[in-house]
């Protein structure tokens, strides 16, 4: 379709704002975005509609033009509802890039355009399609009140007899057709989910079919639904999205289907993904809330700042429940082999879906987690409502062991053999002064699970109690060093005399310095065994009375 026929749908209520002389471009395509930088997501010809999220100055409109204009969009369409009248560096910055520009109407919600424009560039559809799209555009259009994804299912399954789903990249119930029947089970979407992953990995193009169950096996078709306007081959690398994209689950073999009923899945597809943009448009408040904090911790920021920050976070994080009592931080880490794609916005998307309760449904409930990056790393700070008082002193909040066996099956299949994700989990922490000790914590809990084998790692505040879990992060050189200065004189000595004094110091140690219960262990009088402790005490100029020396002795071991 052309722009100009845009123009022309009453429906639409766009008002041109420049670029006359362009409206015979063909539009291709469409996207939703807030991006300061939305060009990878970009192929060329899309119309793009913002609703101005990123402009924070005048100075901003000249750099997102420039790189719609080399990205080969074919026109902009500016939202109303967030700053009144489209602002005129943005009207002079497509003027002098000869962008077309349109201004939307605040009545008109950005899911009618892209589904006028979705319906159009798709050439001729079915009429099951037909009476589809138009049944629920008005729900689809007016919010997440409307019924958001679950009108689309529901009506797939009305009116087509499709029982479908839609999961997220972990395995989670998005939404699902009250009339699909019971919900699928949680192994069941966690299955499904994986068997997507790998195949996305594996360049397969959608749908993908799978197979579930003995027996009677129920086959089961996957669509992926990627950022509306978003080709497959948009992004640079799949990896940039496989761990943060939505499927679509449809219980049928579309490999029996017409290209009508193909055609009009994709679609629906691109609908639901509407709301997935709309989702992820919420989430800019949040995310810039957690890279304010997380600044200002990692900057040694005074308590009573942090606190502040904090107070204007909680009623974003915690809509009508007041400030939040406790906090926890959560920081995860995703590599890939070779380091070409940026592990932290990977992250970020991936927390903003695991940190959701696995058995809570529906998009809403990532609204209450805010998640900052830096580099290869993305950190949540999390919000713990008060507990009750008939709370039994049981832990509460996030436990990694819970969170990794969630999450596992599907992200291990997403990372194929490529691919790492690391998380750490800390304790609550009950005020900002104790942010900074849970953001150290967290990440130390991450090279924890860093340091075991698996695709998928987590590690909680719990298993930092133990110093033996700390000895393999001290480098290597150091730990030759301090074992061969306190060990070599012993080893040397046992081995020109066979006195075991090695032993006799593990011994030592492992009865906590009790003279009796160690020489009744090893089977000497006391004297012989203080002897023996004499002299190692006399080889290394140590003192085994002292607390510290004793502490030395049992790490050397340890690393040795």
């Amino acid at each position: 379709m052309r722009l100009r026929a845009l123009l022309e749908t009453d429906a639409l209520g766009l008002r041109l704002l420049g670029g006359e002389d362009e409206l015979d471009r063909t539009v291709r395509g469409v996207m939703t975005t807030d991006l300061r930088d939305p060009s990878r997501y970009l192929s060329g010809g899309e119309l793009v509609l913002t609703g101005l999220a990123w402009r924070r100055d005048a100075d901003d409109s000249e750099p997102f033009v420039r790189l719609l204009v080399q990205a080969g969009v074919a026109a902009l369409a500016a939202g109303e509802a967030e700053l009144g009248d489209v602002p005129d560096d943005l009207v002079l910055a497509c003027a002098r890039h000869r962008l077309p520009l349109f201004a939307v109407h605040e009545s008109v919600a950005f899911a009618t355009v892209t589904e006028h424009v979705v319906r159009q560039v798709s050439g001729e559809r079915a009429g099951d399609l037909a009476a589809v799209v138009d049944r629920h555009r008005r729900m689809m259009t007016s919010g997440p009140a409307g019924g958001g994804p679950d009108v689309v299912l529901d009506l797939l399954g009305s009116d087509l007899d499709l029982r479908a789903w839609v999961l997220s990249p972990t395995g989670r119930l998005i939404a699902g057709s009250k009339v699909a029947g019971p919900a699928l089970p949680p192994e069941v979407c966690a299955r499904l989910a994986a068997e997507h992953l790998a195949a996305v990995r594996t360049g397969r193009r959608g749908p993908h079919r799978v197979l579930i169950g003995s027996g009677p096996a129920s086959t089961y078709s996957l669509f992926p639904i990627r950022s509306s306007g978003r080709s497959p081959q948009a992004a640079r690398d799949v990896r940039e999205s496989v761990l943060s994209d939505w499927l679509l689950a449809v219980e049928a073999d579309a490999g029996d289907w017409p290209a009508e009923r193909l055609d009009l899945l994709q679609g629906v597809t691109q609908l639901i993904a509407v709301e997935r943009d709309r989702r992820d448009a919420a989430r800019t408040v949040r995310r810039r809330l957690a890279q304010e904090v997380l600044e200002l911790v990692q900057t040694g920021a005074a308590p009573a700042e942090i606190a502040a920050r904090l107070r204007v976070a909680a009623p974003v994080l915690l809509p009508g429940l007041g400030a939040a009592p406790h906090w926890q931080v959560v920081v995860a880490r995703a590599e890939w082999d070779g380091g070409e794609v940026e592990g932290g916005p990977v992250a970020q998307s991936l927390l903003e879906e695991i940190l959701v309760d696995p058995l809570a449904t529906g998009p809403e409930p990532s609204d209450r987690i805010a998640v900052a990056h830096t580099g290869d790393e993305a950190v949540a700070l999390v919000p713990l409502p008060a507990v009750s008082s008939e709370h039994d002193g049981s832990e509460t909040g996030i436990l990694a062991d819970v969170l990794l066996e969630s999450v596992r099956e599907p992200l291990s299949a997403g990372l194929d053999d490529d691919g790492r994700v690391t998380l750490g989990v800390s304790a609550a922490v009950h005020s900002a002064e104790g942010l900074r000790g849970a953001l150290e914590e967290a990440r130390h809990a991450r090279r924890v699970a860093a340091a075991r084998p698996g695709r998928v790692c987590a590690a909680g505040h719990q298993e930092l109690a133990s110093h033996v879990l700390l000895l393999p992060f001290v480098p290597d050189d150091v730990r030759r060093a301090f074992t061969a200065r306190l060990l070599d004189p012993l080893r040397d000595y046992d081995r020109r005399h066979r006195a075991e004094l090695i032993p006799t110091l593990e011994a030592f140690l492992d009865c906590d310095g009790s003279w009796t219960r160690c020489a009744t262990r090893l089977h000497l009088h006391v004297n012989t065994l203080r002897y023996r402790v004499g002299r190692i005490e006399q080889l290394t100029g140590r003192d085994l009375s002292r607390l510290e020396d004793k502490l030395d002795f049992f790490l050397a071991l340890r690393m040795s």
